[in-house]
């Protein structure tokens, strides 16, 4: 039986018009440290968020994501935040903000392939069901 490894994870919103709370979710930020392992992965399906939002200039909300990702690598060009140890990275990543880019509550979760659940919350929480 594989060991259990439970992991915090939260959904990353676009969400264009902040007054409305009306968002389109576009990527997952997990933290399992007992694996060692912070990552977000974005995934942006344009046509349903050009849809959703005609007058976004995703061009602008597209390097806020992609710090997102950058924090959690560690990326020394990511600033002083990426520096931080893991935990502290999350926690910071997933604090409340009213913005264009949030993220939802955390969430708990335990699984016995840490290394698969971002393909699966991507799968399950931001692409569109089939």
């Amino acid at each position: 039986m594989p060991t259990l490894h439970t992991y915090d994870y939260a959904i990353i919103r676009v969400v264009p018009r902040v007054e409305r709370e009306e968002f389109i979710n576009v990527g997952v930020i997990v933290s399992c440290p007992g694996a060692r392992h912070l990552r977000a992965a974005i995934e942006i399906d344009e046509t349903r968020l050009h849809a959703f939002a005609p007058t976004l200039d995703l061009a602008a909300v597209q390097p806020w994501l992609e710090a997102i990702v950058a924090i959690c690598r560690g990326d020394a060009g990511a600033g002083p935040i990426a520096q931080l140890p893991p935990r502290a990275r999350f926690h910071f990543l997933t604090a409340k903000r009213s913005a264009v880019v949030q993220v939802s509550p955390t969430h708990v979760g335990r699984t016995g392939h840490p290394e698969g659940i971002v393909e699966h919350l991507l799968e399950r929480m931001v692409r569109v069901p089939r």
